[in-house]
């Protein structure tokens, strides 16, 4: 969030040269959304106060943006793509700062943890392998794991097994 807000104020003081106007205005936009929505969600039961909440609020602004452009290039409006598009691109930009585990580390957690519930005896569902996982004290607890593939990975080996 700090780098969204430094590059906010660069991207407004960077209106000085023709290279920068294109990526000004749609920089400055982004960037303005982002910390908008931010704000926003302080005011709110859940305040984002992890990246990876800032990279779920970030990836949910992309993909708003790609089906915008999509959109635009159905209704033959290349000129509105373009903007969709350069959104998308600094939106990944910062979606790709965000430090999370590897896919294989993931998967390997959520597999032992499956193991561990199987000995137990227990029936091993999707929703009871992700309340074990982030549960407090939980393999993934506190860890810069993404929710969305880390409940992917657990619907594909409890069905698997």
């Amino acid at each position: 969030m700090a780098k969204i807000r430094s590059d906010l104020k660069v991207a407004m003081r960077a209106k000085d040269t023709a290279r920068h106007v294109l990526n000004y205005t749609f920089n400055l936009y982004t960037m303005n959304f982002t910390d908008q929505q931010t704000n926003n969600a302080a005011k709110t039961s859940s305040p984002i106060q992890t990246d990876l909440q800032l990279l779920a609020l970030i990836r949910k602004r992309a993909n708003a943006a790609k089906e915008a452009a999509q959109q635009f290039a159905e209704a033959d409006r290349p000129d509105l793509k373009e903007k969709e598009d350069v959104q998308v691109t600094i939106l990944e930009e910062y979606a790709g700062e965000v430090q999370t585990m590897s896919l294989e580390d993931v998967k390997e957690i959520v597999s032992q943890e499956f193991s561990k519930l199987k000995e137990a005896d227990k029936k091993v569902e999707v929703g009871a392998l992700l309340k074990s996982l982030f549960a407090p004290g939980g393999a993934l607890d506190g860890k810069p794991a993404e929710r969305k593939e880390v409940a992917r990975m657990a619907k594909e080996i409890v069905t698997s097994a």
